[in-house]
């Protein structure tokens, strides 16, 4: 186990290591358990992160021309459907200078465009490949090669529990990791895997989303929008970095379709949207109806409501319902800044008592056009 650890929430949560770590401690003791003849108990490799690992070996079978071993994975305190999971590397000498690095039972295949690896390859990232060929190569040197398979026996009944079947990645897991570190609730490894869907997205030639920060966003689209689950795009509460990488990507067109108590933190210039990073639902509210004229009395029941689903009840008895077109156009407006106006960006409101409550006219338009596909 990796004794480190990081304080999150109040919380004292300790660091995991990777797939990709797991494979290269596997990979060179198996390597030095190949030109030494002797059996390991434990191997040291560094990390990108700047952190060394002591990994303990287990499942040492030496036969032939070969040696395998494997690493078990920890993840730490981060919730991972990979934890505990032993991954195998075999490794066999070569006739030539090459180090050759494949999957096996349990590592998935690529079979979609948009990856950092070609279709056809085993999904081992680029970093664990270079970590991989890293620390093999300290052991050989320069002058001999090696083949190298990394297996995981319960690797494609896991794999159902991640990513990668959205990801066209089957037959297993993929073996990850930039930093070689598991940071517990990263928030980057999250991101990143969004940024790889769009990825994908991109590469099958969608040029529009339906972009929805959750499931009752997603539902309204599917459901009330009859709108096709292939332009659906879940944020999460990554608004402002999934719009960074939609103009990155060439996204053309964008319409927004979120919960007031989430979506409306946008209108205040707030793109990260989870709550231990800002809030500012009620403010912003309730300043757009101060500027409709709403009474101070008025304006003091919206700052005093416990949830922005009692707000809604609030500013509809007081007849202000016009302020939610408002509110989305406003959402349009920083959403287009933000992607300095090169995405056609369009905005949905809606509260789970009262269904659609605002849409921009830009909103109206896009709605329309996904409706109609």
């Amino acid at each position: 186990m990796l004794d480190k650890y990081i304080i999150k929430n109040g919380k004292k949560l300790r660091y995991g290591y990777t797939t990709g770590s797991c494979a290269t401690g596997a990979s060179k003791a198996a390597t030095l358990m190949l030109l030494e003849g002797n059996r390991l108990e434990q191997v040291t490799i560094d990390t990108p992160k700047g952190w060394q690992l002591n990994l303990s070996i287990h499942d040492i079978v030496m036969e032939g021309n070969g040696v395998c071993c494997s690493v078990i994975k920890d993840g730490g305190d981060d919730p991972d459907a990979t934890n505990g999971l032993k991954i195998h590397s075999c490794v066999k000498w070569r006739e030539d200078q090459q180090i050759v690095i494949d999957g096996g039972i349990g590592v998935g295949r690529i079979t979609k465009a948009g990856l950092p690896m070609k279709v056809g390859m085993a999904a081992i990232n680029p970093v664990p490949r270079q970590m991989i060929e890293k620390e093999v190569r300290s052991v050989i040197g320069e002058n001999r090669g090696v083949d190298i398979k990394i297996f995981v026996p319960n690797g494609e009944e896991i794999a159902e529990k991640t990513f990668n079947p959205r990801l066209g990645i089957v037959g297993g897991i993929s073996i990850l990791g930039t930093s070689g570190i598991v940071e517990p609730m990263s928030e980057e490894a999250f991101k990143e895997s969004l940024a790889i869907e769009l990825s994908m997205l991109k590469e099958d030639g969608v040029k529009k989303l339906v972009m929805v920060p959750g499931n009752y966003g997603r539902d309204l689209a599917r459901e009330h929008f009859s709108i096709d689950d292939k332009y659906i795009f879940k944020t999460s509460n990554f608004i402002g970095f999934m719009l960074d990488e939609a103009m990155e990507k060439g996204i053309e067109k964008i319409l927004l379709i979120g919960h007031v108590g989430k979506i409306v933190k946008v209108a205040g210039g707030i793109f990260h949207t989870h709550s231990k990073i800002a809030d500012g639902r009620l403010e912003t509210i309730t300043a757009h109806l101060a500027l409709m004229g709403a009474s101070v009395e008025e304006l003091k029941k919206i700052m005093d409501s416990n949830t922005t689903e009692e707000a809604v009840k609030w500013i509809l008895k007081f007849g202000y319902e016009s302020v939610f077109n408002t509110l989305a156009k406003t959402i349009t407006e920083k959403c287009c800044q933000r992607t300095y106006h090169q995405i056609e960006i369009g905005s949905v409101i809606f509260s789970m008592e009262e269904g659609v409550l605002g849409i921009c006219p830009k909103g109206k338009r896009l709605l329309e056009e996904f409706q109609h596909e």
